[in-house]
């Protein structure tokens, strides 16, 4: 079992659907057609962590309705209820170039081009437009940062930094 600072979660159970041992899932993932193409998923209910295998998947209005092999009744489905679906690293969608988890983000240490420490991403905005990268360096208020190919130069996942150039006016 992978340590549980490795999972991602991709969803929770809200609910049980029907008799049959379905239940509600809330996606809590940009990508949840994902849940239409895996045979198993981690569920994680407080400290216990068990590999269930996915029989079915559909949509249903916002949510996925999930059958697992080992729930056979409403009264299994019903004792998952709160629990998170997670999935390791390896089972993550793969993203295009230039493009970033969130969770891989926050934490990660920003300097300007010129190596002046600003601080460290605590919170992404996500706009619609662009994302906006919340900076805090614990003196005043948080710096606003775009996430545009013009302002982010680079991005180190493994060295946890990243190197702006930021426009005028924007300190």
């Amino acid at each position: 079992m992978p340590p549980e600072k490795e999972l991602i979660t991709i969803g929770k159970i809200v609910n049980t659907h029907g008799c049959r041992g379905w239940v509600r899932v809330i996606p809590l993932t940009d990508f949840p057609e994902r849940f239409f193409q895996m045979d198993r998923v981690l569920v994680a209910l407080g400290k216990t962590f068990r590999e269930h295998e996915i029989e079915q998947a559909r949509q249903y209005k916002q949510f996925i309705l999930l059958k697992f092999k080992e729930v056979p009744d409403m009264n299994a489905a019903l004792a998952l209820k709160g629990a998170l679906l997670q999935v390791s690293r390896r089972q993550l969608v793969k993203l295009p170039a230039d493009t970033y988890y969130i969770f891989d983000l926050l934490g990660m240490k920003v300097y300007t081009t010129g190596q002046e420490y600003l601080g460290e991403i605590k919170d992404v905005i996500q706009t619609g437009a662009n994302d906006v990268y919340v900076v805090e360096s614990g003196q005043g208020k948080p710096l606003l940062i775009p996430a545009l190919k013009q302002v982010v130069k680079e991005v180190d996942l493994e060295g946890r930094q990243m190197r702006v150039d930021l426009p005028a006016g924007l300190r």
